[in-house]
């Protein structure tokens, strides 16, 4: 039996040890990753030299240049002031140094020409330059044959040469502005330099430039595939390329005039001529004028965010990485300790909801006033009778016309009818000369008196 309680006891312990004793909860935090560096500040440029350019009409002979054109400038153009018009300029030009060919609306020369834009290509460490000119219509660009020999141009003395193109052999356009320089874009022919305006500036190479075709026109020309009506252009880049440490991949339209309006990532503006005079592009063997002095062009790094009209890079996602799992740890064995009666907790007083608020009484309202009483209006005052008009009495010796009632006679009674008027009897002789009755004449008939007696003796 005792032993029986001992068994019994050693159970109860080890249930008890069990469910009261439990594993602490262990929260582990990842390490802060490092912030990436800030993109180094853009290279500074030297001082650079604006010109206009007057274009040559046709293909002209390419010249090999020593060095790299420098990365692009800023020059959004103005608007067009006419139909019909090409955006020119905008590019490096080489005049025994790479010179800024400023930009300008220009009309053809000849009916039926078309503008073609500069050509840049690598060649084993010479860059093969062609300016920009007019083409002939139904003319197709010709690239420089591979095996032709092109005479290395020598740069004006006391101008510090650059570095050599830096990136694979082939058709290029400058890098954008801000760029390291000496680090070249691979791009289509026909692709025209402004297309990298609002691209971010590079440090390595890697970034490159592919076609966008619609409704497009290829021909071959020593080995090289010129694709015409190109509405807009690919730029892409590796994160290891941009400054930004960003990869990039985003569309620029083809067109000179809508490329160079992009936001760019670097405020690079291109200088301003000193003169409003073109002067000809450059001809192997040929003197050419003296050029203007330089100016200083200024860089300046535009805050990070959207800009508009540029495209918002891609930023790669983290692989999300799994938490370590816990081990599991073995569960001592302690011993048994009573548990504490659980206390009640203290009853709380329920102390009774204050009475609410005496409600406010209400003012009074007062009494609308009475309207104001109807003056009554004036009598009609009534208009006066009218009075008859006097009878109009016929003038004398003038007989009443026929049918008209005869006319009361003042002084006399109104005549009864039936009844025969008495005769007047004449009051005396004066009577016969009384006023109104004329002297020989019968009143009431108007005929003289001896008339009257012709007629009693017939």
């Amino acid at each position: 039996m005792r032993h029986s309680l001992q068994l019994f006891s050693g159970i109860t312990l080890a249930l008890l040890a069990a469910g009261c004793v439990t594993e602490p909860v262990v929260v582990r935090v990842a390490p802060a990753r490092p912030l990436p560096p800030p993109p180094p500040p853009p290279e500074p440029f030297q001082p650079v030299v604006s010109v206009f350019i007057e274009p040559p009409i046709g293909q002209p002979e390419a010249i090999g240049c020593p060095w790299a054109p420098p990365p692009m400038l800023v020059e959004p153009p103005p608007p067009q002031p006419y139909p019909g018009t090409f955006w020119t300029g905008g590019y490096w030009v080489w005049h025994g140094q790479w010179v800024w060919a400023h930009g300008r609306w220009a009309a053809p020369p000849r009916p039926g020409y078309g503008w073609r834009p500069p050509y840049y290509e690598n060649r084993e460490g010479t860059v093969v330059f062609i300016t920009g000119h007019w083409g002939a219509p139904g003319a197709v660009f010709a690239p420089p044959a591979p095996g032709i020999r092109i005479t290395l141009e020598a740069g004006n003395p006391g101008v510090i040469p650059g570095p050599r193109p830096i990136g694979p052999s082939g058709i290029f356009v400058p890098p954008p502005p801000g760029s390291r320089i000496g680090i070249i874009v691979p791009a289509p022919v026909g692709t025209p330099p402004a297309v990298v305006t609002g691209a971010p500036p590079v440090v390595n190479v890697g970034m490159r430039i592919t076609n966008n075709i619609n409704n497009s026109h290829t021909t071959t020309v020593n080995n090289v595939t010129n694709v015409t009506q190109v509405t807009n252009v690919t730029i892409v880049a590796p994160a290891t390329a941009t400054a930004s440490g960003q990869a990039v991949n985003s569309v620029a339209p083809a067109q000179a005039h809508l490329a160079a309006a992009q936001a760019s990532v670097v405020k690079a503006p291109a200088p301003t001529p000193a003169s409003a005079a073109p002067m000809p592009a450059f001809v192997h063997g040929q003197p050419h004028p003296p050029l203007p002095p330089p100016q200083q062009v200024r860089l300046s790094q535009i805050p990070a965010g959207p800009r508009p009209g540029a495209p918002v890079p891609a930023r790669p996602q983290p692989a999300a990485q799994a938490a370590p799992a816990l081990q599991a740890r073995p569960v001592a064995q302690a011993p048994a300790r009573p548990m504490p009666p659980v206390q009640p907790a203290p009853v709380q007083p329920v102390h009774p909801m204050p009475p609410p608020p005496p409600a406010k009484p209400q003012p009074p309202l007062h009494p609308m006033p009475p309207p104001a009483p109807v003056r009554p209006q004036p009598p009609v005052r009534p208009q006066p009778p009218v009075r008859p008009q006097p009878p109009v009495q016929p003038m004398p010796g003038h007989p009443a016309p026929a049918g008209a009632p005869p006319q009361p006679v003042p002084g006399k009674p109104p005549a009864v009818p039936g009844k025969v008027a008495p005769k007047p009897t004449p009051a005396g002789p004066e009577a016969k000369g009384a006023p109104g009755h004329p002297k020989g004449k019968d009143e009431g008939h108007g005929k003289p008196k001896e008339e009257l007696k012709d007629q009693k003796i017939q």
